[in-house]
């Protein structure tokens, strides 16, 4: 979850764009690379997907992800009594210890992995 003032600009143009600044991104390849067979490389400062892949991930997204939302007047005041109640899978800030937990953060450290080792310079 997370607060946005313009939630359409966030998600055109991080989420369904590029993985190097979306960590929904970055997480969704991570689980889904053994089925997806998703490639890596490294940019200058951060691993990213290959270009053909982050369009097959934004593919992907639009065909099994939805998105809701609603506006409240003081959403951090609300923001951890929802997340504890749905418990969102991918959050895991504040989620409990737990097999969701660990399989969403060794998904994201099969993502940095995948790249190798950072180039040197």
């Amino acid at each position: 979850m997370g607060k946005a003032t313009r939630l359409r600009s966030r998600i055109t143009s991080n989420h369904l764009r590029r993985s190097g600044s979306s960590t929904l991104r970055r997480t969704l390849a991570g689980l889904l690379m053994s089925a997806e067979g998703y490639r890596t490389a490294w940019t200058t400062d951060r691993v990213v997907l290959v270009p053909e892949d982050e369009e097959r991930l934004t593919v992907w997204m639009h065909e099994h992800l939805t998105l809701t939302w609603t506006e409240h007047p003081e959403p951090l005041s609300v923001e951890g009594g929802l997340i504890s109640r749905l418990r969102p899978p991918l959050n895991v800030d504040g989620a409990r210890p737990g097999a969701v937990r660990e399989a969403v953060e060794e998904a994201r450290s099969r993502y940095y992995r995948s790249a190798g080792p950072r180039p040197a310079g």
